[in-house]
């Protein structure tokens, strides 16, 4: 039989993006959805065969329920996680189908996990946090980790060309994940951080160099620290060109804080900075780089390893990230039921296999 996948939110940059690692990487027949048949829709099908749209309102349980139950796999990618539940999940969970997201919302993330003995019990493999950013990075923190007897401290740091030829969606993510204060795991205990606070130049590959980074709630800030036995888990992110993160810290620190609680607020903070980066990405590209170190012993002696990736196109990266564990999945070589971060689900050997099939270059470096 032909395996089955529907990505829910297809038609956005992401969602696009990971249909088309599938289409490269899979045999699948791939079902996008999105609220409205678009225009393009007609030509989207004339150019592949194996894809089609369907028409799919997420608040429409039982139109849902029916497209979940029609397919071997779901792919979440209709974001911001901060405004939805684990209906999908939980869907997916009665359906029988195994579930994949691109989630980014910490809150988001605990509701999935709450569902582990559900999945586990019904033989459903759902994993969250794919892509890039959590995603690629989690699984290099694993394979880090894994390279020293004892790990102490992790230091994840990610930077953004631009847009990072994602859509507007990703603008709200950022300005959304500055609302509220959030925990941190720092020497041994949850600490409570301001969101791009205490800027910091970390050393990133080529053409990045030294570039600034803040910190920024991820949902890696809790998942490694329940991955890995470490004392300190630091998540930060910043913007290139350096004005983005200025501009970001002065909406963080200096706006009322009305203004980002406010759904309007955020629209209009979201589509001026989208029509921002669209000039801008003509210059500064729309690449990442992810830096991952993790402190602590080997044989021994204090250690460090350090592993970077960078990548042209940050959206195209994303969908690298999903698809290579959709297609593990449908190969049948990734089946873990239950609920996990992509961390505790896709080994390193697996890990590593992919990246090479896709051209993605991690660089890894131990200095004892």
């Amino acid at each position: 039989m032909t395996d089955q996948i529907l990505i829910l939110g297809g038609r956005g940059r992401i969602g696009n993006s990971v249909a088309q690692d599938l289409i490269t990487h899979t045999q699948a027949k791939i079902t996008v959805t999105g609220r409205q048949v678009a225009t393009e829709v007609a030509s989207l099908q004339q150019a592949e065969s194996r894809m089609r749209f369907l028409a799919l309102d997420l608040a429409d349980t039982e139109q849902l329920r029916k497209a979940i139950a029609s397919h071997n796999l779901v792919i979440h990618c209709a974001g911001p996680f901060v405004y939805r539940d684990a209906t999908v999940l939980k869907t997916c969970i009665e359906e029988g189908v195994n579930y994949l997201d691109v989630s980014d919302n910490r809150a988001f993330t605990r509701k999935a996990l709450a569902y582990n003995e559900a999945a586990s019990a019904a033989g459903v493999t759902a994993i969250v946090n794919t892509g890039i950013f959590p995603g690629i990075s989690n699984s290099m923190v694993r394979r880090d980790v894994e390279q020293l007897d004892e790990a102490e401290r992790i230091h994840l740091s990610y930077v953004v060309s631009g847009s990072g030829g994602a859509g507007i969606t990703v603008m709200r993510t950022t300005f959304l994940g500055l609302q509220q204060p959030f925990e941190a795991w720092l020497d041994n205990q949850w600490q409570t951080v301001k969101p791009y606070s205490n800027r910091e130049k970390v050393k990133f590959p080529s053409p990045y160099g030294n570039a600034g980074v803040y910190w920024f709630d991820m949902p890696e800030a809790f998942t490694l620290v329940d991955s890995f036995p470490v004392k300190t888990v630091i998540t930060k992110f910043g913007s290139v060109p350096d004005f983005y993160n200025h501009l970001t810290w002065i909406a963080a620190h200096i706006f009322p804080p009305s203004w980002i609680r406010n759904p309007n607020g955020v629209e209009f903070l979201s589509h001026v900075s989208h029509r921002m980066t669209a000039v801008s990405d003509r210059f500064s590209g729309i690449g990442v780089a992810i830096r991952s170190e993790v402190q602590g012993t080997k044989e021994g002696k204090s250690s460090r390893i350090c592993s970077t990736l960078v990548h042209e196109n940050t959206a195209v990266a994303a969908g690298a990230g999903t698809g290579s564990i959709a297609e593990l999945m449908l190969l049948g070589k990734l089946k873990k039921p239950g609920v996990w971060p992509v961390e505790q689900a896709l080994s390193t050997a697996l890990f590593e296999q992919t990246m090479q099939s896709r051209g993605l270059k991690i660089n890894f470096e131990l200095v004892s």
